[in-house]
């Protein structure tokens, strides 16, 4: 069995990198450091007043120290890991630049009055929960010890337990809408004859390259991202 700082060194690099910020931005709040007033998105301070750092700071909070916040830290180390690890693998820049997507997506989309929301952490990580399910829908999933279902269902299943427990809906819902989006324009789309619309930038994979972030990347043939059947989605082991 590994040590926690093994575990910790053998995460893929995107997941570590976003899920340490997660933890250490919650960890500053919950301890008097950081108010989450000042990393929280509000279009009127955030533009107005020019404190454009506040469009990458709330994707770090995850609410105060709870349940919930250990589960979505459990969701970035167990789905963000095996989608960085299966689907993404050696495709540094390709996760890199579906995140930066996701959340893209994500401030457009608070912009509407009914999906407003200071903070979108949450919904990111949601987002991250949605597309693994699109990746592995035929994995069993044991919920909470309460019933086991497939992985294409757990997003829809997670939300419902949100809402009967008191969580807002807004958030789920939000990393729904923008996982199904990158979802449709990289998969479903290209499947139905369209053309992936939305490729990697070339100045991430340079900046992947130059900084060396994650394993080379492997020049041999990668299989069709978009062929077979968009349900079943792509075969992975995935680990436990």
């Amino acid at each position: 069995m590994s040590s926690p700082a093994e575990y910790y060194q053998s995460l893929p690099p995107i997941t570590k990198a976003y899920g340490t910020a997660c933890l250490m931005v919650t960890v500053a709040c919950q301890i008097g450091l950081l108010h989450p007033e000042l990393i929280g998105h509000a279009p009127e301070v955030t533009f107005w007043r020019f404190q454009v750092w506040r469009l990458i700071t709330n994707f770090f909070f995850l609410g105060k120290f709870s349940i919930n916040f250990g589960i979505r830290l459990l969701m970035i180390a167990r789905y963000g890991v095996q989608l960085e690890t299966g689907p993404f693998q050696r495709r540094t820049a390709d996760f890199l630049w579906m995140m930066l997507f996701g959340a893209l997506s994500l401030l457009v989309l608070s912009a509407i009055p009914f999906f407003e929301s200071a903070f979108l952490g949450i919904s990111l990580v949601f987002m991250l929960l949605y597309i693994w399910s699109r990746e592995f829908p035929n994995a069993t999933i044991n919920l909470y010890g309460l019933l086991s279902l497939k992985a294409f269902y757990l997003p829809w299943a997670m939300l419902c337990l949100d809402v009967i427990f008191g969580s807002p809906i807004v958030p789920d819902l939000l990393g729904i809408i923008a996982g199904h989006l990158y979802y449709f324009l990289t998969v479903l789309h290209p499947l139905a004859g369209g053309r992936n619309i939305l490729k990697t930038p070339y100045f991430i994979q340079k900046i992947v390259a130059r900084w060396r972030i994650g394993a080379p990347v492997n020049n041999a043939p990668q299989a069709d991202r978009t062929s077979g059947v968009a349900f079943r989605g792509r075969s992975y082991r995935l680990n436990g």
